[in-house]
C-alpha cells in the first residue's frame, strides 16, 4: 500500500507527461549534422536530467526507479505493472513476440516496426533480456527486417532467437552447432512423406484459378499458398477459400499415396472441418461439405491427419503444417538454446498459433499474454480472462512500457 501511495504521489505531483516527451525526444532524435538541432537536443537532455533529479530528491531510496518510471511509462502503464507484480511477484525475463499484426501492422505502421518499438527492444536487450521472435514467416524474411531495424550486432548477439515458419525451425545466431535447428527433421518418415507429396503437387495440380491467383511462400517446410491480390481484399478472400479446399483434398490424396491405398472423396474435408470451425464454415459457404462424417475416416488416415495442421487465414493464406511442430515447440527449443531455465515471458501475438504459446505459459506459470485489439476472438478471450493486457493496433510499445515498469518495480525488491 505504501508503494501504491508513493506512485500515486509521483503521477499526481509531477508533470510526468512533459517528462516523457523529453525522454522520447532524447531517445528517438534522429542523427543530424545540424548544429542548431544538436543544441536543441542538448537543451532537452539537460532539462530531462534536471526534472529527473527533482524526482530523485523527492523520493529517498526509490528516487532512481521512480524517475525511470515517470520518464518511460504512463500512470496507467505503471499501475498495471504494479498489479502484475503484486500478482506474480516477478518481472519479465524474456519476450516472445509475433511479427505480423503484432510488432508491425499493415493498417497502422505501414508494415514496418515503429522506431519507438525498436528503441525499447534495444533497451531491453541492453538490460540483458532475451528476445524470441516467433512467426509464421520464412527465416530469410525475418532476418532481413530484424537486421535492418535492430542492427546486425544485436541480432547476432546470442540473446536473440527466431522461431520461424510457426515452429518448424529455430535460428539463434552465436550458438555454434545449435544456431540453426530444423525441428521438422524429427518428424516420422510417413509424415514427412505426406509433406513431400503435397509440396511437389501443390501448384502443378492446382485448379486454374488457384494456380493463377496464388503463389507458394518460400518456406523450408510448411506449404503456404498466398494470394496474388491485396491481403484482405474480396478477391484474396475468394481465392484463399478455394485454395484451402484444394489443399485439404490434396492432403487426402497424398496420404492415400503414402499409405498405398485408395481414399474416398471427403475424408479429409470431414476430418478437418470437425477439428476447425473456420474450415467447416468455409466448406459450408462454398457448398462443398463432404458426404461423409469424421467418424467415417479410417484409422490409418486419421492417424496421419491428426499430425497435420490445415490452417485458414481469411483473405491471407491457406497453409499445411505439422501439429507436432508449432510455436510452443519452437519457443521451448529457443529457451533451451538461450539457457533460460526459469522463464517468465511476455507473449504478444494475434492468432491461434500465438494462442498456443499463451496457454502454454499460463499452464506452466511461465509468463503472461498480451494482444492487439484486432486479434482473433479466441486470443482476445484468453487475454481478457487472464490479465486484460490488450493494446491498440500497432501499439506494442504500450505493452513494452508496461513491461519496463514491471521490471523496474521488481528490481526494487
Amino acid at each position: 500500500m505504501e508503494q501504491y501511495d508513493q506512485l500515486y504521489r509521483l503521477y499526481e505531483e509531477f508533470d510526468t507527461k512533459t517528462l516523457r516527451a523529453y525522454q522520447e525526444f532524447v531517445d528517438l532524435f534522429p542523427p543530424v549534422n545540424s548544429r542548431v538541432a544538436l543544441d536543441q537536443w542538448q537543451e532537452a537532455s539537460t532539462e530531462l536530467d534536471d526534472r529527473k533529479e527533482t524526482i530523485r530528491a523527492s523520493f529517498p531510496r526509490v528516487g532512481e526507479t521512480f524517475a525511470a518510471l515517470a520518464s518511460h511509462a504512463t500512470r496507467d502503464q505503471t499501475f498495471t505493472a504494479l498489479d502484475l507484480y503484486t500478482k506474480y511477484d516477478r518481472g519479465i525475463n524474456v519476450f516472445v513476440l509475433d511479427v505480423d499484426e503484432t510488432l508491425r501492422s499493415a493498417g497502422n505502421t505501414d508494415n514496418e516496426i515503429p522506431r519507438e518499438t525498436l528503441h525499447l527492444l534495444t533497451q531491453f536487450h541492453e538490460d540483458g533480456t532475451p528476445i524470441v521472435i516467433c512467426t509464421g514467416q520464412t527465416l530469410e524474411n525475418v532476418k532481413g527486417f530484424l537486421i535492418q531495424g535492430l542492427g546486425s550486432e544485436l541480432v547476432h548477439s546470442g540473446d536473440v532467437s527466431i522461431v520461424y515458419e510457426t515452429g518448424t525451425g529455430v535460428f539463434t545466431p552465436g550458438h555454434g552447432s545449435e544456431t540453426k535447428q530444423l525441428l521438422y527433421e524429427n518428424l516420422s518418415e510417413d509424415t514427412q512423406d505426406v509433406f513431400r507429396q503435397v509440396r511437389s503437387r501443390v501448384l502443378s495440380e492446382a485448379p486454374e484459378d488457384v494456380r493463377q491467383g496464388c503463389h507458394l511462400q518460400g518456406n523450408e517446410f510448411n506449404i503456404t499458398l498466398k494470394p496474388n491480390f491485396e491481403t484482405g481484399s474480396k478477391r484474396a478472400h475468394e481465392i484463399i477459400a478455394e485454395a484451402l479446399v484444394y489443399q485439404i483434398d490434396l492432403v487426402e490424396s497424398s496420404a492415400a499415396r503414402v499409405l498405398d491405398t485408395d481414399a474416398e472423396d471427403g475424408w479429409a474435408r470431414a476430418y478437418f472441418a470437425d477439428q476447425d470451425p473456420e474450415i467447416r464454415e468455409v466448406l459450408e459457404k462454398r457448398g462443398e461439405q463432404p458426404d461423409v462424417s469424421a467418424e467415417d475416416v479410417p484409422d490409418a488416415f486419421a492417424s496421419l491427419f491428426e499430425r497435420i495442421d490445415v490452417a485458414y487465414y481469411e483473405a491471407d493464406a491457406a497453409e499445411v503444417g505439422s501439429l507436432e511442430l508449432n510455436k510452443v515447440v519452437g519457443v521451448e527449443a529457443a529457451f533451451d538454446v538461450l539457457d533460460i531455465e526459469d522463464p517468465f515471458a511476455l507473449v504478444m501475438g494475434d492468432s491461434k498459433s500465438d494462442l498456443r504459446v499463451m496457454r502454454w505459459v499460463e499452464e506452466n506459470d511461465t509468463g503472461i499474454a498480451a494482444a492487439p485489439n484486432h486479434a482473433s476472438g479466441d486470443v482476445l478471450d484468453h487475454v481478457m480472462n487472464t490479465d486484460e493486457l490488450v493494446f491498440d493496433r500497432g501499439g506494442v510499445a504500450e505493452m513494452l512500457r508496461t513491461a519496463y515498469a514491471l521490471n523496474r518495480l521488481a528490481d526494487l525488491d
